[in-house]
């Protein structure tokens, strides 16, 4: 709302309110409320939880420490979903469907990961929202946000276009040609112009190909919710796992989404340009300030568990943003993390059963795998011979988190 405010005292003449036109200004007003939000408001969120009872339901896996997380506050991620809605609901243009279409993610998802964790409570048991019921909501949403891309007239993209010197000493620069139009098309890395068309998959259907890479758009855009959504609920085991993992992806895509709002900075990356995205970095500054603050009573040992209702929604919020940027295809580096404990727990699963028993990993998600001790289970890979601490399981994720960031970056860059 201050938005607002700040935009009408402008048109009054009143000095200094032009700071709210600034993206930089209101993203860092984004990120310093939410994480004050997060800290000042958690604490009294964890103490409601605390008298509901709403404490983490534990099983016995024969991991060190487990046995003391029983009865910790459950259900965080209202605590983060509060504090990024709140700083956008006062800082943000609200009329940007960027915006829009992040704040209706968030609490979708949160809904879904809310219900997930009501059920567990409710029956005393770790089963919660049936599967099938997760994926038809996260379904739902990549295809709300792809079908709002197609049909909203103000999310367009500006193609980049690579034009040489004429003379031997002439550098080639890159130039944004033509109006800003609607097209299935994301950034990739090693390609020239980062430029990657669905419409070249769907070539042979002829007058109908541009039709056909919408539709291949549509079905990239569910599976990287569905994936990232599910990563991001399997990496939350650990205190502060998945809170300074998200945060990283959340540094990395907010500098994305900065430069691809800016011509300039856009043209030096040779990346599209997307007007008007530049709403997206108010949001995701939000995001990281209330990641940060939650992460204060996340922290080894935690006073509080995000749940379903936090760790689904951040993993569906970091798709839903890297669409929205048209850097979906980079999300395999950016989320590898994520990727991989969904694999670990996939390729647990199929050994099982094809070999009557048998595993692979000591444990999953594979996080698990580092703090069970040798010789405990029987398992093809049993290293590390000893089981190591959590918190320091934690921050070497967080350290290769930071390098997959560094890289993906890099990336951009080699053609």
């Amino acid at each position: 709302m201050f938005y607002y405010l700040f935009h009408y005292l402008l048109g009054e003449g009143v000095p200094g309110a032009r700071l709210m036109e600034y993206v930089t200004v209101r993203s860092g007003a984004a990120f310093v409320l939410a994480m004050l939000i997060a800290i000042v408001f958690g604490r009294r969120v964890i103490n409601i939880l605390q008298k509901r009872q709403v404490g983490e339901i534990v099983r016995n896996l024969g991991l060190k420490d487990q046995e003391k997380k029983k009865g910790t506050p459950t259900m965080g991620g209202i605590i983060i979903i509060l504090a990024i809605i709140a700083p956008c609901l006062l800082v943000a243009n609200l009329s940007n469907p960027y915006m829009l279409l992040m704040l209706l993610s968030t609490l979708w998802l949160g809904t879904i990961g809310f219900l997930d964790d009501y059920k567990k409570l409710q029956y005393h048991n770790k089963d919660g929202l049936k599967g099938k019921y997760k994926i038809v909501g996260q379904v739902g949403i990549g295809f709300i946000v792809a079908a709002a891309m197609y049909f909203t007239p103000a999310i367009t993209t500006v193609a980049n276009v690579e034009v040489s010197g004429q003379a031997p000493d002439k550098e080639t620069v890159v130039v944004y040609e033509g109006t800003p139009e609607k097209a299935p098309v994301t950034t990739i890395p090693f390609i020239k112009n980062h430029n990657f068309d669905y419409t070249s998959l769907t070539r042979w259907m002829g007058d109908h190909a541009e039709t056909g890479g919408w539709i291949a758009f549509l079905l990239i855009t569910i599976f990287f919710v569905a994936a990232t959504s599910n990563g991001a609920n399997l990496t939350d085991g650990l205190d502060g796992l998945a809170t300074g993992c998200s945060a990283i992806i959340g540094v990395a895509l907010a500098i994305m989404a900065y430069l691809g709002s800016n011509v300039i900075y856009s043209s030096y990356l040779n990346i599209m340009y997307i007007p008007g995205s530049e709403e997206l970095v108010v949001y995701m500054s939000a995001f990281m300030g209330a990641l940060v603050g939650f992460l204060w009573y996340n922290a080894y040992p935690a006073q509080v568990f995000m749940g379903d209702t936090g760790s689904l929604t951040l993993g569906g919020i970091i798709a839903v943003f890297a669409v929205l940027i048209h850097k979906e295809l980079l999300l395999p580096v950016l989320c590898a993390l994520f990727y991989i404990e969904d694999l670990s727990v996939m390729i647990q699963v199929a050994y099982f059963r094809l070999t009557h028993g048998k595993r692979v990993f000591k444990m999953t998600p594979l996080h698990h795998h580092f703090q069970k001790e040798a010789g405990t289970v029987q398992a093809l890979i049993q290293k590390p011979l000893m089981p190591v601490h959590e918190g320091k399981i934690v921050v070497r994720f967080w350290i290769i988190g930071i390098i997959l960031a560094a890289l993906t970056f890099v990336t951009l860059k080699i053609r």
